[in-house]
C-alpha cells in the first residue's frame, strides 16, 4: 500500500511552555530540523532539554489508483518522550513513551498544503530514585554522558493509506513446531468504517531459503471501529529458525492481506521465523535442542539511537557471531527497529528488557503497564526475542560509582527487603506480558539474588572483583560454593577498561593529566577510584601503560568468570552473558568493542572463552606459598551438536624462570555438547618464588588457540587474595 515518509521541511522551536498547538505562521524564532534525529544533534540546541515543538509542512497529491473509501494515516513511528500532536489545527492528542508507534486517522483533515504541529517534552530525571519516564539507560546510566538528553523525533514519521480496513498491525507467535507442522496464533488489530465481511490472506514465502510459498485465507465478518481477529495456522514442513551456532536462521516473508469486496484495503509484511525457545530450569532449549547461551549485555549502538541503521546493527552482531555468542541482553531499553531485523536474520538471540533502570515513582505503574503490553506487541514477530525481563536492578542505586558505607547499605535494604518497584509494579507487569505473550519467559527483575529459605532468584549479576559491594574474586568463589543456584543464568559480569591507544587518543589526552581524568569521571564513565583498588593504574608513565594495565585485568577477570560458569554447563549454568559489548559514545566503561568499534584485547581473550570447544583450568584467587602442594585439575567442554573426536591437548607447566618443569599431551574424545570433563590434573610443589605458567595448547578442533594461565608463588607469610 502507499505511503510517504515526511524527511524534509522540518523546522523546531525551544520553549518553555507549550501553545496548546498555536505558534507563529512566519519562520521567525524557527531553527532547521532533522527528522529522525535528536534535538542536541542540532546547532544551538546542543545542551537543550525540556521542551519543544516541531512543525513540518507539506504538500499531498492524491496517488494514482484511488481506492474506495480511502483512508490517510499519520504514523510516529518514535519520539523521546511526551508529546502532543495537531494536525492543520486539530488537536490530536497526547501520547507518552519513545517507542511505540501510534495512527492517527487524518482522512477528514489533510489538504494539499498541510501543517503537522507535535509538541515533544524530555526533560532530564533530576529524582534518580524516583524517576518518572520509562527510558530506561537513557535517562539513568553509568555508560552515558550524563549531560546528554534523547529528546528528539528519532524514527521516521509516515503517511500511510488504507482501505476501508486498516491493518494496524498483525501478530504471530509460533505455539507448536516441529519437522512436519508448526502452529501459529495470530492477531490483526484492526481499524473498521462500517460492518462488513472481508477476506484475509496470509502468504508464508521463503525468504532465506527455496520452497513453496504457502497461502491461508479466512473469511471474517466484522463490527465498525477498532477490533482484533485472532485465530490459528498450521504451516506444513516448516523450515524452522536456529542461531546461527545450531543451524540457520531460515526467514519466512510473510504478508498479511485484507480484501474488502474484491478490493485490497490493506496490507503488510515482514520476516518470520518458525521456532520455539524454552527455559527448563533455566537451562535454554530452541526448537526442543538443548543448549549454552553465550553473550554480552548490548546498549544502544549509539548514543544518538536516532543514528543508527541496518548496516551499523549487522556489523555489531558481526561481531558477536565471530565471538561465538548466540544471544545479546538489549540493556534496559528498546533498540532500533533496523537492530531487531539484522538479529533475526544473524541468528543471534535476543533477552529483551522493558526500559525500567532502577528505581521508579509509583505513578510510573499505569503507563509502564500500557508500555508493557506495547512493546510485546510491537517486537513479538522477532525469532531472534527470546526472553522478555521486566526491569534491570530493582533496587536503590542513584551512582554506580557511589560505595559509601550508606550507599552500599540502601542498595542492600532494597535488594534484600519489600521493594514496590520489584513487588509490586514488576509483578503486575509480569503477568501483563505472560497474558500478552505465552509463548516466552518472563523475567520479574534482573540481577536477583536466589537466597535459600528466603526467596528465590532469577538471573545473577556478580562484580566480584569491581565493586566493592560484591567484594573480591575470592568472595566470589565462597559464595559460588555456599549459594550455586546464582550460578544458572548470569547476564552481568565485567571490568572497566580504557579503548586502544588510537581511540583513546580521540577523547583523552597523553599522559593523563589530573584534569584529564576528572573530565572523563565526569563526561565519559570512567570510575577512577574503584579503577585504583584493583591495580596502580594511576602510577603508569604512559596512557599505552594505563590501556594495557586495564585490558589485561578486564580480559583475565572475564575469563575468570567463564571458565568457572563453563565449568558449570547445566549444572546448573544455562546462561553466560558478560557486561559489555559495545561503546555507546567515547568512553571508558566494561565493553569489549570501543564507540568506533575497534575490539579490546578482552574482545579476543572472550572470543577464546567463547570456543565451542574450549579447555582451561581452575586457580583459586590468591598466591601461593613455596612448598605449598597446589593441584591444577585440566578441563575440556565441548558445545557444539558434533562430537569431538582426535583434538591434541598440550599442557606445559612452567617455573619463574620459563624452565619447563613438565610437558603432557591428551587426546580428547568429547561428546556433542557435552559438559565440563576433566581430562588430567597435575601436581605442582613450588620451590621458589615468582610467577609460574599453564599452557593449555588445543589443535584439531577448529583454529589452535592456547590459554595461558599465571599462578604466583610468594615466600610463607605473604599470601594474598584478590
Amino acid at each position: 500500500m502507499y505511503y510517504a515518509t515526511l524527511n524534509d521541511n522540518w523546522q523546531i522551536r525551544p520553549l518553555s511552555e507549550f501553545s496548546h498547538g498555536i505558534y507563529p505562521r512566519n519562520d521567525d524564532g524557527w531553527l532547521p530540523a532533522i527528522v529522525p534525529a535528536h534535538w542536541q544533534q542540532l546547532p544551538g540546541l546542543e545542551t537543550h532539554s525540556g521542551k519543544v515543538v516541531y512543525r513540518c509542512r507539506f504538500t499531498h497529491s492524491a496517488p494514482v489508483g484511488p481506492i474506495p473509501g480511502e483512508r490517510y494515516w499519520l504514523r510516529i513511528n518514535g519520539a523521546f518522550y511526551y508529546r502532543h500532536t495537531y494536525f492543520n489545527g486539530v488537536d490530536l492528542g497526547a501520547h507518552e513513551g519513545y517507542f511505540e508507534p501510534t495512527e492517527h486517522d487524518i482522512t477528514a483533515l489533510l489538504r494539499t498544503h498541510n501543517t503537522l504541529i507535535i509538541e515533544l517534552d524530555c526533560p532530564d530525571e533530576h529524582n534518580k530514585v524516583g524517576k518518572r519516564m520509562i527510558t530506561g539507560v537513557f535517562s539513568h546510566w553509568d555508560c552515558f554522558d550524563p549531560q546528554a538528553n534523547p529528546g528528539g523525533i528519532w524514527l521516521p514519521v509516515e503517511l500511510h493509506r488504507s482501505g476501508p480496513v486498516r491493518l494496524h498491525h498483525a501478530r504471530l507467535r509460533t505455539e507448536h513446531c516441529d519437522a512436519h507442522l508448526a502452529q501459529l496464533r495470530f492477531a490483526l488489530d484492526l481499524d473498521v468504517t462500517q460492518p462488513s465481511p472481508i477476506q484475509i490472506e496470509f502468504s508464508f514465502a521463503p525468504l532465506t531459503f527455496h520452497g513453496e510459498t504457502q497461502i491461508f485465507t479466512l473469511q471474517r465478518r466484522l463490527r465498525s471501529g477498532t477490533q482484533t481477529v485472532a485465530g490459528l495456522l498450521k504451516l506444513r514442513e516448516p523450515r524452522r529458525w536456529w542461531t546461527h551456532d545450531l543451524g540457520q536462521p531460515d526467514l519466512y516473508q510473510v504478508t498479511v492481506r485484507i480484501w474488502l469486496n474484491g478490493i485490497l484495503s490493506d496490507e503488510q509484511s515482514f520476516a518470520y521465523g518458525v521456532r520455539t525457545f524454552e527455559l527448563r530450569d533455566w537451562i535454554p532449549h530452541l526448537n526442543g535442542e538443548r543448549f549454552l547461551v553465550k553473550g554480552n549485555n548490548y546498549p544502544p549502538g549509539d548514543m544518538r539511537i536516532a543514528t543508527m541503521n541496518r548496516e551499523r546493527a549487522e556489523r555489531d552482531l558481526a561481531l558477536a557471531r565471530d565471538c561465538h555468542m548466540n544471544m545479546l541482553r538489549v540493556h534496559a531499553h528498546i533498540d532500533h527497529p533496523a537492530f531487531y531485523d539484522a538479529a533475526d536474520a544473524a541468528g543471534i538471540l535476543l533477552w529483551q528488557d522493558f526500559p525500567l533502570q532502577w528505581l521508579y515513582r509509583p505513578e510510573v505503574l499505569p503507563a509502564a503497564r500500557h508500555q508493557a503490553r506495547a512493546m510485546v506487541r510491537l517486537l513479538g514477530n522477532h525469532p531472534s526475542i527470546a526472553i522478555w525481563c521486566m526491569h534491570n536492578e530493582a533496587i536503590h542505586l542513584e551512582d554506580t560509582a557511589d560505595e559509601s558505607l550508606a550507599a552500599r547499605l540502601r542498595t542492600y535494604q532494597s535488594a534484600f527487603i519489600f521493594s514496590w518497584n520489584r513487588d509490586v509494579m514488576d509483578v503486575q507487569l509480569k503477568k501483563i506480558v505472560e497474558e500478552e505473550d505465552p509463548t516466552r519467559p518472563v523475567i520479574r527483575s534482573s540481577g536477583e539474588p536466589d537466597v535459600p529459605y528466603v526467596r528465590t532468584g532469577t538471573d545473577a549479576h556478580a562484580y566480584f572483583g569491581w565493586y566493592r559491594t560484591y567484594g573480591t574474586l575470592a568472595d566470589g568463589e565462597a559464595v559460588r560454593a555456599r549459594f550455586p543456584s546464582n550460578l544458572r543464568f548470569v547476564t552481568e559480569f565485567g571490568a572497566q577498561s580504557f579503548p586502544n591507544l588510537e581511540s583513546s587518543l580521540r577523547f583523552m589526552p597523553d599522559p593523563l593529566d589530573d584534569d584529564a581524568i576528572k573530565r572523563l569521571v565526569e563526561r565519559h564513565g570512567l570510575q577512577a577510584d574503584i579503577m585504583s583498588a584493583w591495580y596502580p593504574w594511576r602510577q603508569a608513565k604512559s596512557l599505552a601503560e594505563v590501556i594495557e594495565l586495564s585490558q589485561n585485568y578486564q580480559a583475565e577477570l572475564n575469563r575468570f568468570y567463564i571458565d568457572r560458569l563453563r565449568y558449570h554447563k547445566y549444572r546448573p549454568t544455562g546462561g553466560i552473558i558478560a557486561f559489555l559489548f559495545v561503546d555507546p559514545y567515547p568512553a571508558v566503561l566494561w565493553s569489549v568493542i570501543d564507540y568506533w568499534r575497534v575490539p579490546k584485547r578482552s574482545y579476543y581473550a572472550l572470543r577464546d572463552c567463547f570456543r565451542p570447544q574450549y579447555v582451561f583450568t581452575l586457580i583459586e584467587p590468591r598466591t601461593f606459598t613455596i612448598g605449598e602442594a597446589i593441584d591444577l585439575p585440566i578441563y575440556a567442554v565441548n558445545d557444539a551438536r558434533e562430537p569431538l573426536t582426535g583434538a591434541q591437548l598440550t599442557i606445559r607447566l612452567c617455573d619463574p624462570t620459563d624452565s619447563e618443569l613438565a610437558t603432557v599431551i591428551r587426546y580428547l574424545d568429547l561428546p556433542a555438547d557435552s559438559l565440563a570433563t576433566e581430562i588430567d590434573r597435575l601436581r605442582l610443589t613450588p620451590i621458589r618464588a615468582g610467577d609460574y605458567t599453564i599452557e593449555l595448547r588445543l589443535s584439531g578442533a577448529g583454529p589452535e588457540f592456547t590459554n595461558r594461565y599465571r599462578l604466583t608463588v610468594v615466600a610463607t607469610g605473604e599470601m594474598t587474595t584478590r
